[in-house]
């Protein structure tokens, strides 16, 4: 795995929790709390919030995709991960396996213990 790869996982894996926990807090806070109370002033910031982080969150999810080469099945559960409440943190799990499993083969080449 080169730089530029390892870089664009790990970018993905920062914004995968603040965009796995803006969802839920835009149900709770948001969306409750407005229809439970007087308190209706959190709707609109929490959801400029969420929809910035879901879009950043999709940029850098099409990023990884062309560094990485994944097949589509692949990038589509990452993708639908973003659409369920708390899916982010599953994500950001998984992405931290391809990280590692990548700078694992990285060093092997490096060392010359594996040609691919």
């Amino acid at each position: 795995m080169d730089i530029k790869t390892a870089t664009a996982l790990h970018r993905l894996r920062l914004i995968s929790i603040p965009e796995a926990l803006s969802f839920p807090a835009l149900i709770i806070f948001g969306s409750i709390l407005s229809r439970v109370s007087d308190i209706d002033f959190l709707m609109m910031p929490l959801g400029i919030l969420h929809g910035v982080l879901f879009v950043i969150y999709a940029v850098l999810l099409l990023d990884v995709w062309s560094k990485t080469k994944w097949p589509l099945k692949r990038v589509a559960f990452f993708f639908l991960l973003a659409l369920l409440p708390f899916g982010g943190l599953y994500g950001d799990k998984a992405l931290k396996r391809y990280e590692a499993d990548g700078v694992i083969a990285a060093r092997a080449r490096r060392e010359g213990t594996v040609s691919a």
